[in-house]
């Protein structure tokens, strides 16, 4: 037994801990008295309030674990959770979280609940010498779906896990893994109604949300003449008011009824207006102000209508990629990946992006943005050695104090074309794509690993890839993917591009495409579909004479077959040497757009928006004159909806702003 838990013990025998077996109301600490938590709505159905956080942000609902672990930061062996909720419908694939408690430093899940149509999952950390991995226990069929209330105890013992609904017949289920019972809680933080970020984030109405450490809550709520509100504690504000559902609770409820609707341009949005509507005669829709921001409750569906030019960026040379980020509190930028020695980070500023930081770069093929926890990152793939004949790219982190980027770790890469982050189960990853090495195009990629302890990215994995342009990462499920896109052999373009999945702990090859010059993957859903679009940009063998249409050549949109679990052609649509796809919505409608950047003859080529249309697929909408297109990024801010591409040929980037109707 550690030390840290013989304390904890010793503590509890001397009667220290009384007040921690009292029943810990979870929900009336993360939103104080008077429910005054921006987005947080108290709402009243079937006779009962509850909290609505679905417009609350992921940290406006949160508190560090330490104000309720105070003698002892280990989280109880033996504990139960009561839950009361009213959920909405939730498509079949779709899950929001209830709880989370996460360890904010390493940004790891060590506990949470999470609900999907007809199941709920408990999510614990367990760790052992080899290492630490997530364990889910789920209790299937569960009738959530039927827009009443339901009061849930999740009841925990070692190895035994009992879920009970509305005081009913218990599901019991004994795990192989056990709870643990050194799980520290210390630098926790616990969110209600998300993980951290708004993707699950829970969108119905939770009244009760109690931690009872060392014992089921069953025997104190159960048999009760009202099993789905059965009360162990809830927070003041939604106490009383008992109505019936049948009571006109319209009239019953003033706080319910205070309503106004303004008329004409857009009026203040703020704590004093809010549950307050605005009718917008121009755009017909009618919104509701919601923590701040208004929210459209019934407006006419928003279509493309046209594109036109809104800015154009002057670069300091030729521009072959750009990403476009948000740092919270600070804005949103784009940083450019220039061919010459400096690329350049722009700020939005008054609707327009201008320069903020310049980076000494060696012809900068890419940047990829990421986080780990607080901290923020920028990796830029350097394709040229420096004075010092080094093949490096630099990983900059954001200096918060500075409102800077600045170098954080040197990696040595072989003519690196691109960067992918990506996180699984906890663990986070960046993986290079190395393009060549002299005249060799067959070597390997490198998968790194984020580690922890020494807080720098390891070589985790290789792969072998030719002339490698691009990383994809995606999920299915609980299965995560990289696709690499292969460029060139050594004597054709006429090479497979591989779809890895990750089982075991590495990436093994799930799929192969046969590609010409394959420079991007691009994956986007429609709806329940899952789509994986590849840019062909030359069709070249060293055996044949260059042909002009060898660059105008098909690339292909693939559709994932469950059934058969492998990915099938769904259209070939044709190109110009295309080097990136970019998807992206607007209202309800789907689009593509292609960075086209030669036909054998000019690279003044018209790059195509395509738009989602069901059985015929995507067609084409818009033309869009381009020079040298090389990559394109769509974006949205308060005044709408943007596209940006970057000249591989000229040292000018133009911001295209989406004109809807």
């Amino acid at each position: 037994m550690s030390l840290i838990l013989v304390l904890c013990s010793l503590l509890h025998l001397m009667g220290l801990f009384q007040e921690y077996l009292h029943p810990l109301d979870i929900l009336a600490e993360g939103v104080p008295s008077g429910g005054a938590v921006g987005g947080v709505r108290v709402i009243q159905a079937q006779g009962a309030r509850g909290f609505q956080l679905s417009t609350a942000t992921p940290h406006s609902i949160s508190f560090p674990a330490s104000r309720i672990f105070i003698r002892c930061d280990l989280f109880p062996e033996e504990f139960s959770f009561v839950v009361t909720l009213k959920v909405p419908n939730l498509p079949p694939k779709k899950n929001e979280y209830l709880l989370t408690v996460v360890a904010e430093e390493r940004g790891v899940l060590l506990l949470g609940l999470r609900y999907s149509a007809n199941k709920l999952h408990f999510l614990f950390l367990s760790e052992d010498a080899s290492g630490a991995w997530q364990t889910r226990v789920s209790f299937q069929n569960l009738a959530l779906m039927d827009s009443r209330w339901h009061t849930l105890v999740l009841a925990v013992s070692e190895g035994s896990f009992s879920l009970t609904m509305d005081c009913g017949h218990p599901i019991d289920i004994t795990a192989d893994i056990p709870f643990p019972a050194t799980l520290s809680m210390q630098g926790a933080q616990f969110f209600i109604g998300s993980r951290r970020r708004m993707k699950g984030l829970f969108t119905g109405l939770m009244r009760q949300l109690v931690l009872l450490p060392g014992s089921d809550a069953t025997s104190q709520l159960c048999p009760s003449k009202n099993a789905e509100l059965v009360v162990l504690s809830i927070p003041p504000i939604l106490q009383g008011l008992t109505g019936k559902p049948e009571d006109n609770e319209v009239l019953k409820y003033p706080y319910e009824t205070n309503v106004k609707v303004t008329l004409g341009s857009q009026p203040r949005c703020s704590q004093l207006e809010d549950a307050q509507f605005w009718f917008d005669i121009g755009r017909k829709g009618l919104y509701l102000c919601v923590g701040s921001k208004w929210i459209s409750v019934l407006a006419a569906k928003e279509k493309l209508d046209y594109v036109e030019e809104h800015q154009s960026l002057f670069t300091t040379s030729e521009t072959l990629g750009i990403e476009v980020f948000i740092i919270p509190e600070v804005g949103l930028f784009v940083a450019t990946a220039n061919r010459k020695t400096t690329s350049s980070i722009y700020k939005w500023t008054d609707g327009k992006f201008v320069s903020y930081q310049t980076i000494p770069t060696y012809q900068a093929q890419s940047w990829r943005h990421f986080t780990i926890g607080k901290r923020i990152f920028l990796a830029v793939a350097n394709s040229e050695p420096n004075e010092k004949g080094q093949e490096l790219s630099v990983i900059y982190k954001w200096r918060h104090r500075k409102l800077k980027f600045t170098p954080y770790q040197r990696i040595t890469t072989h003519s690196a074309r691109d960067w992918e982050a990506f996180h699984v189960d906890g663990e986070h990853f960046l993986a290079v794509a190395n393009h060549r090495e002299g005249d060799n195009h067959n070597i390997n990629s490198v998968i790194y690993k984020w580690n922890v302890r020494t807080q720098l990215f390891e070589a985790n994995q290789t792969i072998a890839t030719s002339g490698a342009y691009d990383w994809e990462f995606f999920t299915v499920g609980p299965y995560s993917f990289l696709a690499v896109a292969n460029t060139f052999n050594g004597t054709s373009t006429k090479v497979y591009s591989h779809l890895y999945i990750r089982l075991v702990g590495s990436f093994q090859l799930f799929q192969s495409f046969l590609t010409f010059g394959a420079a991007d993957w691009e994956v986007f859903h429609i709806g329940e579909r899952i789509f994986l679009a590849v840019a062909n940009s030359h069709s070249y063998d060293v055996t044949m004479q260059v042909q002009n249409d060898s660059y105008i050549i098909n690339s292909v949109i693939y559709e994932l077959n469950v059934t058969a679990q492998t990915f099938v052609k769904f259209q070939d649509i044709p190109t110009c040497s295309a080097l990136d796809w970019e998807f992206f919505s607007v209202g309800e409608d789907y689009f593509l757009v292609v960075a086209n950047s030669f036909d054998g003859n000019t690279f003044s080529v018209n790059s195509i928006i395509y738009r989602w249309q069901g059985y015929e697929g995507f067609v084409a909408v818009h033309s869009l004159p381009t020079f040298g297109c090389r990559d394109w990024e769509a974006f949205n801010t308060t005044a709408g909806s943007y596209l940006m591409y970057s000249s591989a040929k000229e040292p000018l980037s133009r911001v295209l702003r989406l004109k809807t109707v």
